[in-house]
């Protein structure tokens, strides 16, 4: 058993498994947490670092699905916290199901808040830990055909600013927002885009390259890390563009069918 302690959620693929595996190559225990089987073969890559982990497959979108993850860490103290489960979801907003766009809402923001609140309260008690929260500069873009996703992440990238004021004299505890762009993963397919302009893409980021400027941040206790110079420029532009241009921008991304548009 190591002496360190990480817990990453949505580990199973995407930035989430990179993040695990680099906590891994450092020498941290892992917990690993997924809402799909696949996360208990992600775990056994894993292990051939020489730590121990633990996987745990669970609806994060559900207080009890926090609590059944947080119970497998058997009081465990937590040295480090990858909270990076999400869900996107794309179309109109007047297409989606009210279960579909809960679902987004429950797992960027109810499940992700309750899960920082436990872990947190713990860290502020000891002065001491690092919380990794992946946002998205999409939470500086109005998101249309993309809209509750979008909107999600800005409640993330705020609140996260927000707590770290919060517990600024807990000097020993740091609060890091990773912010990506469009990213290589699974992401696109599970929030029904691949027929969208973004969705198809072949400039999204390599969620290694993403995993590891959130890890470098993370490590060196910063506040923000936006990865990858072009998502930089654009979210420098994000903060001096009007709104109306910036949804009309996204609308040419994300709306249904604009991958076959010239």
């Amino acid at each position: 058993m190591a002496n360190k302690f990480a817990i990453i959620t949505g580990a199973s693929t995407g930035i989430g498994f990179e993040l695990a595996s680099i906590a891994a190559e450092n020498g941290y225990d892992l917990l690993v947490v997924a809402d799909e089987p696949l996360i208990d073969a992600a775990a056994e890559d894993f292990k051939r670092h020489g730590v121990q982990v633990t996987s745990v497959e669970a609806d994060l979108a559900t207080l009890q699905g926090v609590d059944h993850l947080l119970a497998a860490t058997n009081g465990r103290q937590v040295d480090v916290l990858c909270a990076n489960a999400g869900r996107g979801l794309g179309h109109g907003f007047l297409d989606q199901e009210v279960a579909d766009w809960r679902r987004v809402i429950d797992t960027n923001i109810t499940g992700t808040l309750y899960l920082l609140q436990k872990v947190l309260t713990d860290m502020v008690a000891r002065d001491g830990g690092k919380i990794l929260i992946t946002g998205s500069i999409a939470g500086f873009i109005p998101g249309s055909f993309q809209a509750v996703y979008n909107g999600s992440k800005a409640f993330v990238d705020s609140f996260a600013d927000a707590i770290r004021n919060e517990i600024k004299d807990s000097k020993g505890v740091t609060v890091t927002t990773l912010m990506p762009g469009p990213v290589e993963t699974e992401f696109f397919d599970r929030a029904d885009m691949l027929d969208t302009s973004v969705g198809a893409s072949e400039t999204k980021s390599d969620p290694a390259d993403v995993a590891r400027d959130g890890w470098d941040a993370l490590m060196k206790g910063e506040a923000h890390i936006v990865s990858g110079w072009k998502n930089k420029v654009q979210a420098a532009m994000a903060h001096v563009t009007p709104a109306a241009i910036l949804a009309e921008q996204h609308r040419k991304m994300a709306e249904p069918g604009s991958a076959n548009e010239d």
